[in-house]
């Protein structure tokens, strides 16, 4: 007999509603008894978090309730944890159901034995036998998943990094026993023989550069042994050329003749050339524009050429510059360059023209030397009273030719924001009278910087610097030939070149320069949120013509940011050897090295 739809009907709201009067709302889901990792990981993997704030079916609420505690158990076995005492209670309130999660992970299973190895030439490159002697877990440690693949994943990678492109697991296997907490590890690869570099051959979208001088940022023979090293660097030199957009750099195993591994090389040019153009301000310089335009590649050789004009109130430099590769030397140049300078300021009137031509390279991953010829020619006046009354203006010139000589080392973890290593720069410079050299005079100067994370948040970073000159006519030395000290990147809390031997003048005492130089500089930053930060500093130093320099000390606080060009400073400084010593105020931006 069949029952009319409208009975259907009813009967079916009717099955609804009772559905519905026991439908429950998941409430909270708290886990007790973990640290905060392990918290994470059962929470993410709890069916009962993903339907927090839904209404459920008491059947399956139930479900998911029973299902927590087989949920939770394999959350923790990642963590070495294979045996935990888990308790799941649930309670009613307001229409919605609460679950609490009461672990005890128990005792963890440790790694019992642990059989590593590489057979074949693998087993004896010593690097691959490092890796293996550095395997994680060790016996005796808790077994983490998490550490056991990235160890077995970084020996794999470092296979096909030198070159053991047939390597491949001969065993591989872990047993948990856990009535005896105890996991034992075998892990074998077979490596295969090592395969050695084959031909390079670059491929220009558009040719730029003739392909016979890239050839010579091939720095390995053909035939020699394979490493991803060689390709990563030569990738670093072709970056640094900056002649390219795109750089692919693509072994190819697969197509090897003879165990040597093709690499192709394809190459997208950038644009050609690069115009900037933009406004300036400084205190001591007045208002200003700056316009500059690079060529690239001005030819297939890959010379480049430079014009670049800082046009300011009180100071202007004009800059041409011709650069030419020295493929020959990894990431080196031949750089001829002139440069025009003058600044009329309250306390200086100098004007200078310097030629200088140098060549460069890379020594080594850290090292990078400049030897350079200096051709310079300059006229400066000092307006300086006498008995009150100033003097009329009397300029001085002078000439100079001498050679130099400059190292700069850098061994940090992060060039734009460092936070282990030290970097820092050496230069020694001397001219000899009658040989170019209105004087004889020799002069070396150092820097360095040292960087140390403290915690995840903070670091402190110490610099120092050190200059001397030999001469017995520092009079005789041109403004440019100097050194002084004040400034954000000298000594803060005072103006720049405030610190050293000064003039009296109608207009106030200013610094004329001096043979020595030392600073140093103590300072904590700390992130509180991401990438902001704040900072306290102290430096100190003096720049002086006698034996002993006349210290001078500023304090301060700063505000930073870690932009993606580096960070962002902003600091508030105060002498400490003038009561009546104002506060500076300093912004800077940029990568540390």
């Amino acid at each position: 007999m069949r029952l009319p739809h409208r009975i259907l009907a009813i009967v079916a709201l009717c099955l609804f509603a009772a559905g519905a009067a026991r439908a429950v709302e998941v409430g909270t889901v708290e886990i007790l008894g973990l640290d905060e990792e392990m918290t994470q990981n059962v929470r993410v993997s709890l069916s009962l978090v993903e339907a927090m704030g839904q209404d459920l079916s008491g059947r399956r609420m139930g479900y998911l309730v029973r299902e927590a505690e087989n949920e939770t158990r394999e959350a923790l076995e990642p963590f070495g944890f294979y045996s935990p005492t888990i308790e799941v209670e649930r309670s009613r309130a307001n229409g919605s159901v609460s679950v609490t999660i009461r672990v005890d992970p128990g005792e963890p299973v440790r790694v019992r034995n642990s059989d590593i190895a590489i057979l074949g030439e693998g087993g004896s490159d010593r690097y691959l036998q490092a890796d293996v002697e550095d395997f994680i877990p060790s016996p005796g440690a808790t077994f983490s998943h998490a550490d056991y693949e990235a160890s077995k994943i970084r020996i794999s990678r470092r296979l096909t990094e030198r070159g053991y492109f047939d390597a491949d697991f001969s065993s591989r296997r872990v047993e948990v026993t856990r009535a005896e907490h105890a996991a034992d590890i075998e892990l074998v690869w077979t490596s295969g023989d090592r395969y050695d570099m084959g031909p390079t051959l670059f491929e220009q979208e558009r040719t730029i550069i003739r392909d016979d001088l890239l050839q010579n940022l091939v720095y390995w023979e053909e035939g020699e042994y394979y490493h991803q090293g060689r390709l990563d660097r030569l990738r670093t030199s072709l970056t640094r050329l900056d002649y390219f957009g795109n750089i692919e750099i693509t072994p190819d195993p697969a197509n090897a003749v003879d165990k040597r591994v093709p690499v192709t090389v394809k190459l997208t040019p950038a644009k050609r050339s690069v115009y900037t153009a933009g406004l300036s301000y400084g205190t001591d310089s007045g208002a200003g524009v700056r316009l500059g335009v690079e060529r690239r590649y001005v030819n297939m050789r890959g010379h480049k050429a430079l014009a670049q004009l800082d046009y300011a109130q009180k100071r202007k430099t004009l800059t041409l510059q011709y650069r030419i590769p020295a493929f020959a030397w990894r990431d080196g140049w031949y750089t001829i360059s002139a440069q025009a300078y003058d600044e009329q300021t309250d306390y200086i009137d100098t004007r200078k023209v310097e030629f200088v031509a140098s060549r460069s390279g890379q020594f080594n991953e850290h090292i990078n030397l400049v030897a350079s010829i200096h051709a310079l020619r300059e006229r400066w006046l000092y307006q300086v009273a006498d008995n009150g009354v100033l003097t009329e203006p009397e300029y001085r010139y002078a000439t100079f030719t001498f050679p130099s000589l400059r190292a700069d080392y850098i061994n940090v973890d992060d060039r734009i924001f460092p936070r282990s290593g030290i970097g820092g720069s050496l230069t020694l410079r001397s001219g000899v009278e009658g040989a170019g050299s209105d004087a004889n005079f020799a002069q070396l100067h150092a820097r360095a910087s040292t960087f140390k994370g403290i915690g995840e948040n903070s670091r402190l970073i110490v610099r120092g610097e050190a200059g001397y000159t030999w001469t017995d006519a520092l009079v005789d030395l041109p403004p440019s030939l100097r050194f002084y000290a004040g400034g954000d990147r000298s000594i803060r809390g005072y103006e720049w070149r405030e610190v050293g031997p000064r003039i009296d003048t109608e207009e106030g005492r200013y610094a004329i320069g001096a043979k020595n130089v030392v600073t140093a500089s103590v300072e904590f930053e700390h992130y509180f949120r991401g990438a902001w930060g704040a900072a306290v500093f102290l430096d100190a130093g003096s720049a002086f013509d006698g034996t002993s320099p006349d210290w001078h000390t500023g304090i301060g606080i700063g505000a930073r940011w870690r932009s993606p060009v580096g960070p962002l400073k902003i600091d508030i400084a105060r002498g400490l050897d003038d009561p009546d010593s104002p506060f500076t105020l300093g912004l800077s931006i940029g990568a540390e090295f």
